[in-house]
């Protein structure tokens, strides 16, 4: 037998006070005048009964919902910012909110049907994702409405924004090359100089920050190996480096798929990683694990942000801050001395 659902007046009759005095305490109201006692009373009760608020009342009540709408082009159909919506569900479940989560594929008309969809829903605000960092030009609907956008920036729009620190994990790149004693032999894999100034958020600022962590070391990039962010064109671009004579110690791949390719062309040029080459990469997905040797790869702490995203949006007052979450180096085997 299906039992039936405990009210608000079954916690007030417990309590022994009236319906409404137990509504101010449940929701948390501190303008009114209740004792100690009293509240003290109305929250034990609620505990023994094992009291849930009315969620669809109270948003008829308050015009808003524990809803936060989650509005994305893919990130829920890739597995790396896949953690992106999994941080974002830690800190809402822990506070007692939703997520109304959906995916646009990138398609104007589908955005506007869920924005609608979600208003009519009466969602308390919305996460505005993207799958890679990028900027983002945020439909107007959106316009009034509490807003945090994950993983992109929109020029004009008077929101916070959680991104990864791409400046900063160029850094660490050319500081553990540093450190591994690489100085002139640096080659760059994934795109032209003038390509990564002009093309991808990530590609610029990863650039821009080994860069200038070079620069402060007095030395500079050896190369620029262009080809697209996927294995076979990376591994096509490397080899034809290798055999014209290529002498790089270090191969900076712009992530871990153009470095399973330079991996297979170093392979096949008969030299061994690290004793000849080393290779150092972004992203940290599952593959960075899955080579041999483990390669070295910086992470892009999806699920960091994607709780930091929700927390400012729930919070108060919202900034107009752009918060750059530091991207972590993963230490593995792909890293060693340079040859002599």
């Amino acid at each position: 037998m299906r039992q039936r659902r405990v009210t608000l007046a079954d916690v007030a009759q417990r309590a022994g006070v009236s319906r409404t005095t137990a509504s101010f305490v449940t929701t948390g109201r501190q303008d009114m005048r209740i004792s100690e006692d009293a509240s003290r009373r109305v929250l034990a009760a609620a505990e023994e009964l094992n009291y849930r608020p009315n969620m669809v009342a109270r948003s008829l009540r308050t015009n808003l919902s524990h809803t936060i709408g989650f509005l994305s082009d893919r990130t829920t159909t890739e597995g790396l910012t896949g953690d992106l919506i999994r941080g974002g569900l830690d800190v809402a479940q822990k506070q007692g909110r939703l997520l109304f989560i959906g995916e646009t594929q990138a398609d104007p008309d589908v955005e506007l049907d869920l924005l609608q969809n979600m208003l009519d829903w009466r969602v308390a605000g919305f996460v505005y994702a993207t799958m890679f960092t990028r900027d983002a030009a945020l439909p107007t609907l959106i316009e009034g409405h509490p807003v945090v956008l994950l993983n992109c920036l929109s020029e004009g729009v008077q929101a916070p924004s959680v991104l990864p620190d791409e400046l900063g994990a160029g850094r660490t790149a050319a500081a553990a090359l540093l450190d591994a004693g690489h100085t002139n032999g640096i080659v760059m894999v994934g795109g032209s100089r003038q390509a990564m100034r002009s093309g991808v958020f990530a590609a610029r600022e990863r650039l821009a920050g080994v860069e200038q962590s070079l620069a402060e070391a007095h030395c500079q990039v050896g190369g620029f190996l262009s080809c697209a962010w996927s294995p076979e064109s990376s591994y096509q671009a490397v080899s034809s480096y290798l055999t014209e004579g290529g002498s790089a110690t270090a191969f900076v791949c712009m992530n871990d798929r153009v470095a399973f390719g330079t991996y297979q062309a170093i392979a096949e040029a008969g030299m061994s990683i690290p004793d000849d080459v080393s290779v150092i990469s972004f992203d940290d997905s599952e593959l960075a694990s899955w080579l041999r040797p483990g390669l070295v790869s910086i992470a892009i702490p999806h699920f960091e942000m994607g709780r930091l995203a929700v927390e400012l949006l729930l919070g108060e007052p919202r900034s107009t801050e752009v918060h750059r979450l530091p991207m972590p180096l993963h230490e593995r085997g792909s890293l060693g001395k340079p040859r002599s």
